[in-house]
């Protein structure tokens, strides 16, 4: 049993400085990608209309394709979605979006489907765009805010500044990754997607303060051992948490879409801590616990 250990051991010292540089490219990239996204939107994501203002029209029962493709041509910007039953997977409601003001918008629906919207067969919400703007804003100073006070509390608990920049790294890392990919495929972000965010900070620190707390505890067993401890402990918090927000948003469909779109930033942030924190701050806190000999 004792040779396995060693070929790991003298493996994972060869490479580890290597490995740690795989989510560091990926974060560079997927900055490249927000510039890039931001030089053509004059903002950082796709915004629904609860951020950026518009109408919200929620009609009962299903719409034909064919309807919906009529609607996407008038108005380009337009998103709809649909409410499924979860048992039997029929549409129950139809959400239609835009950044149109409801007295344009109604009509062309009316038009398109054949019947008056009232009240017993649809819902009419729209907010103006200063409102939304307002509501965006406070929303990423809220997270901007917790990450400066999460920074700060991670500086007083390590005293040390290698060892917090890495733990505040990986946890910026949980949040741009999934900020690119969200912005890629094209998904419009909405107050719940924000909440989602806001999450991801506590949800990936978790782990990065498990690693760094056992690495630094010199006399407790050797550093890998400390870091493979830290790893089996931390790897099953991770994919506990995935297991529990996967299932939610693959399986089931009749959640509401703020809830799947909750559990997929989810999903994208927790697979994106394993990498940030298991190769790269691993190998950050190791280079350091070998430089400054904490064995």
């Amino acid at each position: 049993m004792e040779q396995p250990q060693t070929e790991q051991k003298s493996w994972y010292d060869k490479y580890y400085k290597l490995l740690l540089i795989i989510p560091v490219i990926i974060v560079l990239l997927s900055l490249i990608y927000l510039a890039s996204f931001y030089s053509q939107h004059n903002d950082i994501m796709n915004k629904d209309v609860s951020l950026s203002g518009g109408t919200s029209i929620t009609i009962q029962g299903d719409i034909s394709q064919e309807k919906l493709d009529k609607l996407k041509s008038e108005y380009p910007d337009i998103s709809i979605r649909k409410l499924t039953n979860i048992q039997s997977g029929e549409t129950i409601a139809s959400i239609i979006e835009s950044s149109s003001t409801p007295d344009k918008l109604q009509p062309s629906i009316e038009s398109i489907l054949g019947y008056n919207l009232t009240e017993e067969n649809s819902s009419i919400e729209f907010s103006g765009p200063s409102l939304g703007n307002s509501f965006y804003r406070q929303l990423i100073i809220a997270i901007i805010a917790s990450f400066i006070l999460m920074s700060i509390v991670i500086f007083l608990l390590f005293k040390t500044f290698i060892p917090s920049l890495a733990v505040i790294f990986a946890a910026l890392s949980d949040i741009i990754i999934p900020l690119a990919i969200i912005d890629y495929i094209g998904m419009k972000v909405s107050v719940a997607g924000i909440a989602a965010f806001l999450m991801l900070i506590g949800y990936s620190v978790d782990t990065d303060i498990l690693l760094t707390s056992r690495a630094l505890k010199s006399g407790e067993g050797v550093l890998n051992k400390r870091i493979y401890s830290a790893f089996k402990t931390g790897i099953l918090m991770t994919l506990t948490a995935l297991a529990a927000v996967l299932p939610a948003f693959l399986i089931v469909t009749g959640l509401p879409d703020s809830f799947r779109q909750i559990f997929f930033i989810l999903s994208l942030g927790l697979a994106s801590d394993i990498l940030n924190t298991w190769l790269t701050n691993a190998g950050i806190i190791k280079w350091y616990c070998d430089r400054k000999g904490i064995r």
